[in-house]
């Protein structure tokens, strides 16, 4: 007799192993302890087998006489069910070990060691929100061109034009990366180019003006936060390197007799000298007295880290200053470059060499840290100098370059 829903429901575990059979091969296996597994008992090649149909009951009397038959047409058109069976499972696990984020995820641990921190956190901060939730879980090899282009369109019309452009780019490296490596035959963001409107970058926001800069400095002595915070307003000016550097400056690069500052700087994979004015060792070794025991000269909320990436802005944002129409941390870097060479009139290559950009001389020859050095000496001096003069307010007056 066929099993009914009322049968299966009151079979009750006995302390032993017992079957309550349905029709066609299929049955309810009931351990010693109560628990319910569908089977189906078929023949195949001339021997007996047995295939698991689901438990009780997370799968019904009538779930299971469906793929009990569909199990019956796999027999009839000469298909082993139960191999039929581990072949849908290696496929499907091999659909999950291949998916888009597993990939890459994979992409990202190689790449990572060879990139700023800043940088590695800015991608895979931009994979898991506008990537991941949607194609995530798809096989790397079945994404199509338009189901890229959703997503990146997705993303243009929250008015993130940059991040778009920047998201599309990524999904072309970890395609190109599962080409690489076997898990796709092409990348399909090589049909999407021209899709995107370029973007206009602007250039950070930055004060060149003396008399405007004269205010920041005033505004800088007067900050009430933090004193490292403080410390790092203070040095950007003088110093004038990227955000970056700065924050993550560690002590053991500091020469403060030598006066000097030495790093390696990761966008250009070159090694840096900083001169220190007297103004910039002054204030360098007031915050050693607190943070010099530290890897850190400007340690987080957690010491073992540098401060926060949003630190500096935070700040003159707090002194009243709009960081994206005014100035930014970057922006000091625009303000030493423009006053230097038009107002102090300092050569553009000793200034370029100071900012660290790589950029090669009339033979080709890579960027030295050392090259320059006497005048970028000088010209630290002299612009540490200048800027105690428009925050004392006097005329500011033209410097004859050094000699070089």
């Amino acid at each position: 007799m066929a099993l009914t829903d009322l049968a299966v429901r009151n079979a009750k575990p006995t302390g032993k192993l017992y079957r309550l059979f349905d029709e066609r091969g299929m049955y309810l296996e009931v351990s010693a302890t109560g628990g319910k597994w569908w089977r189906f008992k078929y023949r195949f090649g001339g021997k007996e087998k047995r295939l698991s149909l689901g438990v009780y009951p997370d799968i019904g009397l009538k779930d299971a006489r469906e793929r009990r038959d569909d199990a019956r047409k796999l027999v009839a058109k000469g298909v082993d069910p139960g191999e039929h069976k581990k072949a849908v499972k290696a496929a499907t696990l091999d659909r999950t070990a291949n998916s888009f984020e597993v990939v890459a995820r994979e992409w990202f641990a190689g790449q990572e060691p060879s990139w700023a921190e800043s940088h590695a956190d800015k991608i895979i901060q931009r994979l898991e929100k506008d990537v991941f939730p949607w194609l995530g879980k798809r096989p790397v090899c079945e994404i199509t061109a338009p189901e890229v282009l959703t997503l990146i369109r997705r993303i243009q019309e929250r008015g993130a034009r940059d991040t778009a452009h920047r998201a599309m780019q990524n999904c072309g490296q970890v395609f190109r990366y599962a080409v690489a490596t076997g898990r796709a035959v092409r990348d399909p963001t090589a049909d999407l180019r021209g899709v995107l409107p370029p973007v206009r970058h602007e250039n950070f926001a930055s004060i060149t003006d003396p008399a405007k800069v004269a205010e920041l400095l005033r505004a800088i002595d007067g900050f009430r936060g933090t004193f490292v915070v403080k410390c790092a307003l203070l040095l950007a000016p003088l110093l004038f390197v990227r955000p970056g550097e700065l924050r993550n400056a560690e002590w053991a690069g500091f020469d403060l007799d030598k006066a000097e500052w030495r790093y390696f700087v990761t966008k250009t994979k070159t090694e840096q000298l900083v001169p220190l004015s007297t103004q910039a060792l002054e204030t360098l070794r007031d915050l050693h007295a607190l943070t010099g025991h530290r890897t850190y000269v400007f340690p987080g909320r957690d010491a073992r880290k540098p401060m926060s990436e949003a630190a500096i802005n935070a700040a003159l944002r707090r002194m009243g200053y709009d960081t994206k129409t005014e100035i930014t941390g970057h922006g000091f870097r625009a303000m030493a470059r423009t006053i230097l060479h038009e107002r102090l009139k300092f050569p553009a290559e000793v200034i370029e060499h100071q900012l660290a950009h790589k950029v090669p001389d009339s033979l080709g020859t890579a960027y030295n840290r050392t090259k320059f050095l006497d005048d970028r000496v000088a010209m630290m001096q002299a612009w540490a100098d200048y800027l105690d003069r428009l925050k004392a307010g006097t005329e500011a007056v033209s410097i004859r370059p050094h000699a070089g």
